[in-house]
């Protein structure tokens, strides 16, 4: 899988699943502030990398991800 492919199902969820903004989703958003996803949504996104990417992270690994770019490469690194 490329990283436009990642990228691509990533927003693709966030914005189905989450109902986030598109125009929100740039690499520099901040997954916190920018994009308001809190404690429970990282259970559910958990949930989500495991059924569309075949892993399940490390909530202390997730822990360090703060924007959504480095959100990109932390996938592209487990697959």
């Amino acid at each position: 899988m490329t990283k436009q492919e990642i990228i691509e199902k990533v927003n693709t969820l966030l914005v189905e699943e989450f109902e986030i903004a598109e125009q929100l989703l740039t690499p520099e958003a901040s997954l916190k502030q920018d994009l308001e996803i809190d404690s429970l949504d990282f259970v559910d996104i958990v949930v989500l990398i495991d059924r569309e990417f075949g892993f399940k992270p490390q909530a202390t690994e997730l822990k360090t991800v703060k924007t959504l770019g480095e959100f990109y490469d932390y996938i592209e690194a487990h697959i």
